[in-house]
């Protein structure tokens, strides 16, 4: 009794399938019809491609795209530069407080347009500022100037005593942010 290479394929597990070839060929029943043909073969093995497909290309090109709509406006824009000079600001009065009290001396904050400049006492329990503070960087004297367009509105020079307490409460805005200033008179914080 003869099997056919179906025969023998039906009856076997998968996993042993690959046998059937060689028994049918045996068996004398092979169709060359029925073999699939390989892509390579060890003489000459397939080429590994190396790149990104058209679909990754494209989510690339589309991630990009949104930044630019979204973020390098904003980057550009005006307002940025506004609130960047706000914050430097409070952080530039907060410094100035700071400083009056650690060295128990009297801080000036000395306002412009669109500028602001910090100097200190060079002897304890005194009112004049002959000194330039330098800044947390080194630089001497502490400046912060407003980029171009943005300025202060309503701000006038006042000092910070030894005990950190300005000598008058400020309260003033930069132009184009809505969040005004505020040194606070018993406190001297700034907010």
């Amino acid at each position: 009794m003869r099997l056919k290479a179906e025969q023998i394929e039906a009856a076997m597990p998968e996993t042993e399938k690959i046998p059937v070839l060689v028994l049918s060929m045996a068996a004398g029943s092979f169709d060359a019809s029925s073999v699939k043909p390989c892509h390579g073969s060890f003489d000459n093995p397939p080429k590994q491609e190396r790149g990104f497909t058209l679909l990754e290309l494209i989510v690339i090109i589309g991630i990009i795209g949104i930044l630019a709509v979204v973020a390098l406006p904003r980057l550009q824009d005006e307002g940025f530069r506004q609130r960047a000079f706000h914050d430097q600001t409070l952080a530039t009065l907060r410094y100035a407080q700071k400083a009056a009290i650690a060295q128990r001396r009297t801080v000036c904050v000395t306002a412009g347009a669109s500028s602001l400049a910090l100097t200190i006492a060079s002897a304890a329990n005194s009112a004049v500022c002959d000194t330039n503070l330098a800044g947390p960087g080194g630089g001497s004297p502490f400046t912060v100037t407003a980029p171009s367009g943005v300025s202060y509105s309503a701000f006038a020079s006042f000092t910070f005593g030894s005990l950190g307490q300005p000598s008058a409460t400020q309260s003033f805005q930069v132009s184009g942010v809505a969040d005004s200033i505020t040194v606070e008179a018993e406190t001297g914080y700034v907010h």
